[in-house]
């Protein structure tokens, strides 16, 4: 039987499914906004799972292993909102512009993607419109409502292996432009920690990873940083814990230092 999806002009979610993206805490008086964007593998009805078999749905290509618990954790650690995708990476990458190829892939490191294959315009334009657009006017408005000029934190995972090349740093530290928060989170975590951590590691801005920062919080001018955890350090409780444990402390600690009066970061 052939791979279908729904017809474009049909809703991506259904009544059931939505909202695309949530707040975790939205009370949350710290001052520091955590995102997740790869909190979730779920997959519209309408998208017949992508045609994706068993081992693609489960995997890495899917969302980030862990990264939800983590953010969750530290959301409760520091007393932060935290806003999350509820959609899989796969239907639309939140990390990523409408522009980027990266946006709805159809190959994702070894797996293809068949229902990401051959999408028209139309129907790249409607997963933007109904998952990428409404996490992005979330996040925003979190980030303007706050009553100070908040840290923007975004919490992800990454692969142990990746095309067959293992990769031994356990946190990796990114930054756009802006490197004061990773800089200086580097620094603590290294002499805090035994944590095995590097800048801009396994990923940096030249991969297209840092949309979220550049996008949200370069224009606010607010202090930021990507932080990518090994996902076999938290694909279980005990490891979430363990590393929520390191690094609460520490952010806690940065995002006071660094936050600012809301009136100095808006929008022009």
């Amino acid at each position: 039987m052939p791979f279908m999806i729904s017809a474009p002009e049909s809703p991506l979610l259904n009544p059931n499914e939505r909202p695309a993206a949530h707040v975790l805490n939205p009370h949350g008086t710290a001052p520091a906004v955590l995102v997740c964007e790869h909190a979730s593998r779920f997959i519209p009805k309408s998208l017949n799972n992508l045609g994706l078999d068993p081992e693609a749905d489960r995997s890495h290509v899917a969302w980030d292993i862990g990264a939800l618990d983590l953010a969750t954790a530290l959301s409760d650690a520091l007393n932060a909102p935290l806003v999350a995708s509820r959609v899989s990476r796969l239907v639309y990458d939140c990390n990523r512009p409408p522009e980027s190829l990266g946006a709805v892939p159809a190959q994702s490191e070894r797996f293809a993607i068949p229902g990401n294959t051959g999408l028209s315009d139309q129907q790249k334009a409607a997963r933007a419109d109904q998952v990428y657009f409404p996490f992005r006017t979330l996040l925003a408005q979190v980030l303007d409502a706050h009553p100070v000029a908040p840290v923007l934190i975004t919490i992800h995972s990454f692969t142990p292996t990746y095309h067959g090349k293992n990769r031994p740093v356990e946190l990796g530290i990114l930054h756009d432009k802006d490197d004061r928060m990773a800089q200086a989170l580097l620094h603590e975590v290294q002499g805090r920690t035994n944590l095995i951590a590097a800048l801009n590691q396994p990923y940096s801005a030249i991969d297209g990873v840092t949309h979220t920062l550049r996008d949200q919080a370069g224009p606010r001018g607010l202090a930021n940083v990507m932080i990518e955890v090994r996902n076999d350090l938290i694909d279980h409780p005990d490891g979430v814990a363990r590393i929520a444990g390191q690094l609460g402390p520490i952010l806690k600690q940065l995002v006071g230092q660094f936050a600012r009066p809301q009136t100095q970061s808006k929008q022009a």
